[in-house]
């Protein structure tokens, strides 16, 4: 679901951008308002929590990839403002260090990520739990939840893919970013989120959050102090296990690059050509990019790059706290 750059036209990524700034400014605001400083770090967890999962490719109809975002787990843990702060950062983490996902493109990325799963997710969540009391009526609320607000994301994902051979063609008519129209962009982008990844993302969900409420129930009940070092195991397994999101062949739709594109097959026929948006567009090389370090074996790479983002985004989150004003008091007040 990352876009790359070059998908979108530069129009499209200047309005995503800007529909996303009043999200941040006001996010950013809800959390220095609502948020202790003793409890800024969790967000950084949330972040990682997100990062990590994302890296865990699974196979999904039509020889593609998809992967679990966990946008709703945080937003029921931490609040959707934090959510979309967290994962906006596990965004541009990935972006900026590991080419996941593009650059000009990031407003659009956080706009399904970052705002599509964590709000759409938490209110039919709220909804759900509002109506079953009881320990297991929650999770399976949750499991609802995360399933419709991952579905819903690759559906904006793929109106964003199809709505480009309409609004960008070159003189000859050929389109100039993404050559799928929606009557292509949403079917390969939905079936597979409704099939395969929408269950993943709430194995994902409901696993971790069952977890937490074992091992630290003061990230949900309020009242309670969070018990981190438990929950900073669970991201080191995350790491270790990381390399099991090689094990996908393949990548996911609408990530081509640019050698491989035109020899994309859509309804028994190649596409043949690299439209000329893309081929002249933006480009951007990241330091460790696919999630691979030279002179290391692609697996290593992937565990080393595991372990950096999520370290890089938990010390982040660390030092927004040491920054933000005020003594470290209670647990989290969401």
């Amino acid at each position: 679901m990352h876009i790359p750059d070059n998908y979108l036209s530069p129009a499209t990524c200047a309005v995503m951008g800007a529909a996303m700034v009043p999200v941040w400014i006001f996010s950013v605001k809800k959390v220095k308002g609502e948020i202790e400083k003793a409890n800024l770090p969790l967000l950084g967890i949330g972040a990682a929590f997100s990062f990590l999962i994302m890296m865990f490719n699974i196979p999904v109809p039509g020889g593609t990839t998809a992967h679990a975002v966990g946008g709703t787990l945080i937003a029921v843990l931490l609040g959707p403002w934090a959510a979309c702060i967290s994962v906006s950062v596990a965004l541009l983490i990935q972006a900026l260090l590991f080419g996941d996902g593009g650059i000009l493109a990031f407003g659009a990325n956080c706009f399904n990520m970052a705002f599509v799963i964590p709000f759409f997710g938490y209110f039919i969540y709220k909804f759900i739990a509002g109506r079953v009391k009881s320990a297991k009526g929650e999770l399976v609320g949750l499991g609802i939840a995360s399933y419709f607000a991952i579905n819903v994301a690759a559906l904006c994902a793929a109106i964003e893919f199809g709505l480009q051979p309409l609004i960008a063609r070159g003189s000859d008519g050929a389109p100039l970013y993404c050559p799928y129209p929606l009557s292509v962009s949403i079917p390969a982008m939905t079936i597979p989120h409704l099939l395969v990844a929408g269950f993943v993302e709430i194995f994902f969900t409901v696993g971790v959050f069952a977890f937490i409420r074992k091992v630290s129930p003061g990230i949900i009940v309020k009242e309670q102090k969070p018990k981190i070092k438990a929950v900073f195991g669970l991201i080191a397994g995350l790491i270790c296990l990381s390399p099991l999101g090689l094990l996908a062949s393949g990548g996911a739709w609408g990530e081509w690059g640019l050698d491989e594109i035109k020899d994309v097959v859509t309804g028994s026929k190649a596409l043949g050509f690299v439209p000329a948006g893309m081929a002249k567009g933006f480009s951007f090389k990241a330091v460790f990019a696919d999630y691979s370090v030279s002179g290391l074996p692609e697996w290593v790479g992937y565990v080393v790059s595991a372990l950096a983002g999520a370290a890089v985004l938990v010390i982040i989150f660390r030092l927004l706290a040491l920054l933000k004003k005020g003594k470290p008091t209670r647990a989290w007040q969401q």
